[in-house]
């Protein structure tokens, strides 16, 4: 048994959480449409290029909890899941959870899009433990901030260190599932890092490395990289 993580978007769904929640933000009417578009492109461009600055976007993906009632957000965000995230859910993704958990390994997704918006996405999964960054939630309303540190590069490791301090769970054969070069210093502290799907950058560095790379967008999962 060894804990199987991964990471969420463009890994286990065929596109960004994040990204989209905030372009279904704008389709519906509750931002601004002229500067949160272009905003949410550049957080949205930076984050490919490797240079987001996370405490900044975060300010801006969370104003929206804030400026709204929670019955609203829950509302939306069921209309959200329905209408876009459905869609996207990859067969061969489910299909590789399932060998792990009959593997019997512990599953997780961890990922930089906040709870809010992929909670409820990595329940479609089957999957329960998830760490990501948690919006600040106080007397009943979302706060705009963040509470403790932000899951994203090295703060994906230091989540999972935090975890990993509360569990029983370890490292040892430990796998990681990602598509981004963000996703570096925590996949190389896994025994079994996989590229899914990569960018420009985590494929070159998973070739130079010899990493299975593998595609969660055809018909089938693939399950070479198994055979260890």
């Amino acid at each position: 048994m060894s804990l199987a993580i991964f990471d969420l978007d463009n890994t286990l769904i065929a596109d960004d959480s994040d990204y989209l929640w905030g372009q279904f933000l704008v389709d519906q009417g509750i931002v601004d449409k002229a500067y949160y578009e272009e905003a949410n492109a550049k957080f949205y461009s930076d984050y490919k290029q490797g240079t987001l600055d996370i405490t900044e976007f975060l300010h801006f993906s969370l104003k929206p909890l804030a400026d709204n009632k929670p019955d609203d957000l829950y509302r939306w965000r069921s209309q959200f899941i329905e209408t876009i995230i459905c869609p996207l859910l990859l067969n061969p993704a489910q299909q590789l959870i399932n060998k792990h958990r009959l593997r019997g390994d512990t599953l997780m997704v961890i990922t930089a899009t906040n709870r809010f918006v992929t909670e409820p996405i990595v329940k479609l999964y089957g999957i329960e433990t998830l760490l990501a960054t948690t919006p600040d939630f106080v007397d009943g309303r979302y706060t705009g901030s963040f509470a403790g540190i932000p899951c994203f590069q090295e703060g994906k490791v230091k989540q999972l260190e935090e975890w990993l301090e509360q569990s029983s769970e370890t490292l040892a054969n430990s796998w990681f599932y990602s598509d981004s070069h963000n996703d570096l210093p925590l996949l190389k502290r896994v025994d079994n890092p996989v590229a899914v799907d990569p960018d420009e950058k985590l494929s070159a560095y998973a070739k130079a490395e010899n990493w299975p790379i593998i595609s969660l967008r055809a018909s089938d999962c693939p399950d070479q990289h198994f055979q260890k």
